[in-house]
């Protein structure tokens, strides 16, 4: 399973995963760059889906449909673990409510399409108003292997890493992830995630005390997360 990265507008990130003849649009919105690479590359795009369904992240799927006569698949209507196959090889549906109820994230062997759920450097702000739902969520990502790469709905890296050292001024793993950003291919891996986004570091001692500083709960990873998210 390959996936081909796709800028839109200031820092939307939509993607094409493929196999060796057919692929899935995913949050779609550089429709003719999208369809040019198919074109070029002889892959028939035989789905349109989305991470969720924001305004910039459906943009394309209307245009895109009619380009290619691909089916569309409502993220609402995916179940948990629901497998999207392509001559032979599988896309797993990941249900991952917190961002929105609807969200949904997309696993292959060695990638994840994490949409706005998980971000390179931070997570997406939970407008269900579900922490506890969205932790589960984040919890379900975090298993995966530490060099499973993060595909992200925008690129908000620069900003997610000043509010990184903003929280945990020490982290010299900051400066790393750092030098390894690339706008022309926006992707970190679960293990610099975990070493980076304080979203995900609710178990390091570094967050902990500055919880504990805040009297904020701690007593519990759950707790933990959801404090993060109220007190940055």
């Amino acid at each position: 399973m390959q996936i081909q990265q796709f800028r839109y507008s200031a820092d939307n990130l939509g993607y094409l995963v493929f196999s060796e003849k057919t692929g899935v649009a995913i949050d779609a919105g550089a429709v003719a760059d999208m369809t040019d690479f198919a074109q070029k590359n002889h892959i028939t795009i035989k789905y349109v889906t989305n991470t969720h369904l924001h305004h910039d992240h459906i943009s394309g799927n209307d245009q895109l449909l009619e380009k290619t006569g691909a089916v569309f698949l409502d993220c609402r209507d995916f179940a948990d673990n629901q497998k999207i196959q392509l001559d032979g090889e599988t896309l797993t549906v990941l249900t991952t409510p917190g961002h929105t109820h609807d969200s949904v994230c997309f696993a292959a062997d060695d990638f994840l399409v994490t949409g706005d759920t998980l971000f390179n450097g931070t997570v997406g702000n939970c407008f269900s108003g579900d922490l506890e739902a969205f932790y589960h969520s984040l919890k379900k990502l975090t298993a995966f292997a530490g060099h499973t790469k993060i595909f992200a709905g925008h690129d908000y890296v620069a900003e997610s890493l000043e509010t990184a050292e903003a929280i945990d001024p020490d982290n010299l793993d900051i400066l790393q992830y750092r030098k390894k950003y690339d706008p022309a291919l926006v992707l970190s891996t679960l293990e610099d995630e975990l070493l980076v986004n304080p979203f995900l570091r609710f178990n390091a001692q570094a967050m902990i005390k500055k919880l504990q500083q805040r009297n904020f709960s701690c007593h519990t990873e759950k707790q933990r997360f959801i404090s993060l998210m109220e007190a940055f």
